[in-house]
């Protein structure tokens, strides 16, 4: 009988020491996926402007930096290449922060602006579970955009495709 106390006692120090050992808290990877996708985007600018957006996202695997662009189509065309940092939610959610350049031209603004200039870009992006969707949102934030001169603001969000 004490043999068999013995025993017990020992399994059951063992198992407690190994999952003490070897369990670990889970923490939130950034989602995976590189995607490009389309949607609408609001510009708050010279009076508010309705347009679309085309969006594009590389993801650099086991690290929590994205290459991204998008491309705005209104009235006037324009392109924002940034960098971003991803914060990762959970497995299907970043949230990020990216800086970059506005690249537009020509008289009448784009919903980020008519000129060269730095931006800031505040986001999210949900990977929707057990498929190739994205559902990503953002706003651009860009430092003397206009022609006039002044900051920029637009909104946009829409839906992509993870490749």
């Amino acid at each position: 009988m004490k043999r068999l106390k013995y025993l017990v006692s020992v399994l059951l120090a063992s198992s407690l020491l190994s999952l003490t050992q070897f369990t670990q808290p889970v923490n939130a990877q950034a989602a995976y996926g590189s995607y490009v996708g389309i949607g609408p985007a609001i510009g708050f600018a010279d009076g508010g402007q309705l347009g679309g957006v085309v969006a594009f996202r590389y993801k650099l695997l086991e690290s929590p930096i994205s290459f991204r662009g998008q491309a705005f189509f209104g009235k006037n065309v324009a392109l924002v290449p940034t960098v971003s940092y991803d914060f990762p939610v959970d497995w299907q959610t970043d949230t990020y922060l990216g800086a970059g350049f506005i690249f537009a031209g020509g008289d009448t603004p784009s919903p980020v602006g008519n000129k060269v200039g730095f931006a800031l870009q505040p986001g999210i992006d949900y990977a929707v579970p057990h498929s190739n969707a994205v559902v990503f949102g953002n706003a651009i934030i860009g430092f003397d955009a206009l022609r006039d001169g002044g900051t920029t603001f637009s909104l946009q969000g829409g839906v992509g495709l993870r490749f």
